[in-house]
């Protein structure tokens, strides 16, 4: 299964393509600027702007592992390839260090100088070593000789001892030192134990980094020499997968070997302490063969992806308040019968958004539901990300051990969940669930779940199929639109499609479902010229397209002609978007927003259509080349009046959002200015839909 669909060309008229493209590097910075916005509102309860310090900092390793590493590898084998918006990767990496940089050192002052000040004054103090009384030093120095000392390995730098390997986004102290009376400064590296809590608690006053307080006892790593200084540093190193799996006759293997070389892969990125003298600075970049542009001088502490163990800390009262997914009532009247999922999903579909919609009470209970019921015979499943503790996993080991046939497809190749996928699949192989790992070459990334059950004479298939992985934490956290159904032409397809995953199944026609990299880009172009088809006729038109990432030329430059056209065309994109909206003669009917809230905007929700003959399409795909040529995505039509008015409804309100980003025609972000207007909220409206229909029972 392989994507043959050539690129569409643009219209006649269109701009040069720096005109008609932004960066899609600096767009997703621009993006995670607008996480650290996030984490800069005063309005936002504290431990919740920490939370965003948190996914700031995380964002950015992940950044550097994969994109600025892509760009490095890409200047060294084609130098003179240009990007969408006509830069090579070496432009592309100057912007990207200026400019992550400057995000970079602003989010560190945002700890540093106001953060870290405010949970001090709420009690959670993040003391320094000279903050601490005689007691407590004793107490945390006894607790480092127990349980720290034999755990570290200081590590010299001299002719006789080579520059150690420094393992990625580990923290490591840089210590100089020499011997008493002899003039020649040395070097060390200690690092930083990975397993153990960052920050350490002391009694009820604060917490200590863990690097402070392995520094104030480094005289006993290095008895008898004198300590001239230490400072932290912290290495990134590249960690996309990149092998060729099309002649791994053992896959798991395969990766498995690729994520051991991945320990050593090239180094992207160095941030030191700013501190840091500039003699080490220079010994460091050389020997990771990092240019100046790769170093990151930030204030500390380093690694405040490490924050997440305080937002974690019990004070409600410094988060947001909690909230209580709701039930939907088809089940509540299905239970109160004392019927199951089955009876429900047999008087109707159901459409389902979390996080307001329970997880747990609708797709999780499908699953556990068939794991017990003795009509049962198969349940087959893609398993893209899931969790440590997984009732899902729990309940397919369940069913294969009650001797149902269960089919996983578990995506091993899924980024930086790889070695737990890994994990998974040979549990569940254990378990004695048929596992299979997709189509060679490709990503399985489409969300898809089918019980097959004994009904009266013959049998009935019950599917799933969402926007959001299997993952009962992330269902409470991400926002994600997921159709149970019994559509027996739905369900024919997604049988179609569960056998050209696991088999030779060579289906290409798909009623109810679009599927990457069959057909998806041109389907998608298609639907979009048909409504720029309706405005050239002067009749309705519009489209609507809600997701994570804008990046496919071809389908960016379908919404350009639409556009000119007379389409109304409203883009909702939470991440990366290459467009450009508002341009004169190029896409002045073109407007582009992106919601950030409490929750991950993460559904992919496409519209066709103006009024109520619109046409919707829900699935995993976002509009970029790896959807759209490199994994195997499903986008499935919705059509019941009901689902489709809700779909409606929540774009409605994603497009009313007073607290969303607007995307200006130069590229620049600026939240939306509520001249007058009342405040809305996309996601409060929903909690506060969902409250009601509970306490409304």
């Amino acid at each position: 299964m392989s994507s043959t669909v050539p690129r569409a060309h643009p219209s006649p008229g269109l701009a040069p393509v720096e005109d008609r493209f932004i960066n899609r590097e600096l767009s997703w910075l621009d993006f995670n600027e607008r996480v650290l916005a996030m984490a800069e509102d005063r309005a936002m309860p504290l431990l919740e702007r920490l939370k965003f310090t948190a996914i700031f900092a995380a964002n950015l390793d992940e950044f550097y592992q994969v994109r600025v590493a892509t760009l490095r590898r890409q200047q060294v084998a084609a130098p003179g390839l240009r990007s969408a918006d006509g830069l090579t990767a070496g432009q592309q990496l100057s912007l990207v260090a200026e400019r992550a940089g400057e995000l970079a050192g602003r989010h560190a002052r945002l700890f540093s100088r106001q953060l870290r000040r405010r949970l001090g004054s709420a009690g959670i103090r993040i003391l320094r070593w000279g903050d601490l009384d005689d007691e407590e030093r004793r107490s945390l120095s006894l607790g480092f000789v127990e349980r720290v000392f034999p755990v570290l390995t200081p590590l010299a730098v001299d002719p006789s001892h080579p520059f150690p390997y420094i393992s990625n986004l580990s923290l490591n102290l840089a210590v100089t030192l020499r011997e008493p009376r002899d003039r020649q400064i040395r070097f060390a590296r200690v690092k930083v134990p990975p397993l153990m809590s960052r920050f350490m608690a002391v009694d009820e006053r604060g917490f200590v980094p863990f690097e402070e307080l392995i520094a104030a006892n480094l005289g006993m790593l290095f008895p008898g020499m004198e300590i001239l200084s230490y400072h932290p540093f912290r290495v990134t190193r590249a960690s996309d997968l990149d092998f060729d799996d099309d002649g791994a006759e053992d896959l798991l293997r395969a990766l498995e070997a690729e994520l051991a070389r991945r320990r050593f892969s090239p180094t992207v990125r160095l941030e030191v302490d700013r501190r840091m003298p500039a003699r080490v600075v220079s010994l460091l970049s050389r020997e990771l063969q990092l240019a100046d542009r790769d170093v990151q001088r930030l204030p500390g502490p380093l690694g405040l992806a490490d924050l997440w163990s305080l937002v974690e800390l019990d004070r409600p009262e410094l988060k947001d308040p909690p909230f209580q997914p709701a039930t939907p009532p088809q089940i509540i009247r299905a239970a109160a019968g004392g019927s199951d999922m089955f009876a429900t999903l047999d008087g109707g579909d159901l459409l389902v958004h979390h996080p307001y919609d329970s997880f747990s009470d609708t797709v999780q209970a499908l699953i556990e539901q068939a794991a017990g019921d003795p009509d049962v015979l198969a349940i087959k499943q893609t398993l893209y990300r899931t969790s440590g503790e997984s009732p899902v996993v729990d309940a397919l080991v369940d069913a294969a051990g009650a001797g149902k046939q269960v089919v996983v497809l578990v995506e091993i190749k899924a980024r930086f969940d790889e070695q737990a996928n890994i994990a998974w699949a040979r549990m569940l192989e254990q378990a004695g669930c048929h596992v299979v790992y997709g189509l060679v070459g490709l990503k399985t990334h489409c969300k898809l779940a089918m019980v097959v059950r004994r009904s009266g004479d013959g049998l009935q298939r019950y599917v799933h199929i969402g926007t959001g992985n299997y993952h009962p934490t992330t269902a409470a956290l991400y926002e994600d639109i997921g159709l149970l159904t019994t559509d027996p032409v739905l369900v024919a397809d997604v049988s179609h499609l569960f056998n050209l995953l696991t088999g030779y199944s060579r289906q290409s026609k798909y009623e109810s479902l679009i599927v990457a990299p069959l057909d998806m880009r041109p389907r998608i172009i298609e639907l979009i010229n048909a409504q720029a088809q309706r405005a050239a006729a002067g009749m309705p038109s519009g489209v609507t397209m809600k997701m994570n990432s804008l990046v496919d030329e071809a389908v960016i430059d379908a919404l350009y002609d639409a556009g000119r056209a007379g389409v109304e065309v409203d883009l909702i994109v939470r991440g990366i978007c290459a467009l450009r909206p508002g341009v004169r003669k190029l896409s002045e009917r073109i407007r582009v927003r992106s919601v950030l809230g409490r929750f991950l905007e993460h559904s992919r929700v496409y519209r066709f259509g103006a009024g109520e003959d619109d046409e919707f399409w829900i699935g995993s795909a976002d509009m970029m080349h790896r959807n759209l040529d490199r994994r195997v995505e499903a986008l499935v039509r919705v059509d019941g009046e009901s689902h489709r008015a809700r779909l409606r409804r929540i774009l409605e309100l994603g497009l009313a959002d007073t607290g969303a980003w607007l995307l200006a025609a130069d590229g620049t972000w600026a939240r939306q200015p509520l001249d007058g207007h009342p405040e809305i909220s996309v996601q409060e409206s929903l909690m506060l839909a969902a409250h009601r229909a509970a306490t409304d029972r």
